[in-house]
């Protein structure tokens, strides 16, 4: 499989368990997301080793500080040899810029920096509690459009936006999706969720799954379900 759409989310609080996961999985037929339970509890090291394994490595860690700190951060986390690593877009384009000026000296080695948006948990009376008066669309919208501006290779965003998104930015801006789920299995706390097939059709690039997988009693089995529905 020479493009591999499934990302696979660790979530995870034991290396112990992570591993047992990935012993399961085929490195030729996903790639693996770190977020920051399991980063916490394992560190830089555990990324590596997951890297030694022949796994392009997602680092979910959602940078969001002053431009220099994130800066700083995107290129330790391209110094540990990761595939893709991530900032909040609502740190703003100076903090956007100044991430991606950061991964220059890599050249082709440097990791796809992407943008988290609107977290997939969050609805529209949600952003009106934090002051936000756009909906979840539109703010997915402007901020997409500001993670382009300052460079970004892509963003993180929810199926339901990925086909305005998709009509609105270049096709090789890539488009990454959470909360993707088949019918049968439940939502738990995303509010956005989509069928992996209808994420490919709306224009997503990849697809991240977590509990689907992580809790199936085949994660293997579910993996190559997934790989199957997209086509």
């Amino acid at each position: 499989m020479s493009n591999k759409e499934i990302i696979v989310a660790l979530d995870f609080d034991s290396p112990m368990a992570a591993l047992k996961l990935i012993d399961q999985l085929d490195p030729d037929l996903c790639r693996i997301k770190v977020g920051k339970e399991l980063f916490t509890a394992s560190g830089p090291s555990f990324v590596q080793d997951i890297i030694s394994r022949k796994f392009d490595v997602f680092l979910d860690l959602k940078f969001h500080d002053i431009p220099n700190t994130v800066a700083n951060s995107v290129k330790v986390a391209a110094d540990l040899g990761v595939w893709m690593v991530n900032v909040h877009t609502s740190g703003g384009a100076r903090m956007m810029e100044s991430a991606k000026e950061a991964l220059i000296s890599y050249g082709v080695e440097s990791p796809l920096l992407v943008g988290v948006t609107v977290l997939t948990s969050l609805s529209d009376k949600d952003l009106m509690l934090i002051g936000i008066e756009r909906n979840v669309q539109e703010q997915v919208a402007s901020l997409a459009l500001l993670a382009k501006k300052s460079g970004l290779d892509g963003v993180v965003c929810s199926a339901e936006e990925t086909k305005t998104l998709r009509s609105m930015l270049p096709r090789d801006f890539c488009l990454v999706t959470p909360g993707i789920r088949r019918a049968e299995d439940p939502r738990n706390d995303q509010k956005r969720t989509v069928g992996p097939r209808e994420a490919i059709l709306n224009g997503s690039d990849y697809l991240v799954v977590g509990r689907p997988i992580t809790l199936a009693d085949s994660p293997a089995s579910v993996l190559s379900e997934l790989n199957l529905a997209i086509g």
